[in-house]
């Protein structure tokens, strides 16, 4: 296989837009697994009695623990993203 200076411009391209993709899917199986791990994290914090239906108090419980997760997801997004482009400029 040629090396990356030995590649043509449309070349370069497509292997940018493969690392490109490559790195977007990455970046969805790290959100999924850690989706699952939250939602272990929420069940097993808010779940007192296993049972058929959710009672209004495991309910609101998992809904505080899905907030909290969605905030801090983005507070954590935000300042990644924000630190990013400090060191870029």
């Amino acid at each position: 296989m040629n090396s990356f200076d030995d590649m043509s411009a449309s070349e370069k391209a497509e292997a940018a837009e493969l690392q490109r993709m490559i790195a977007v899917e990455q970046q969805k199986v790290q959100f999924h697994a850690q989706v699952h791990r939250f939602t272990d994290v929420c069940w097993d914090r808010c779940s007192v009695t296993p049972s058929s239906k959710l009672d209004h108090r495991t309910d609101a419980c998992l809904q505080s623990c899905v907030e909290r997760f969605i905030d801090t997801t983005l507070i954590i997004t935000n300042r990644f993203t924000h630190m990013v482009q400090k060191g870029a400029q």
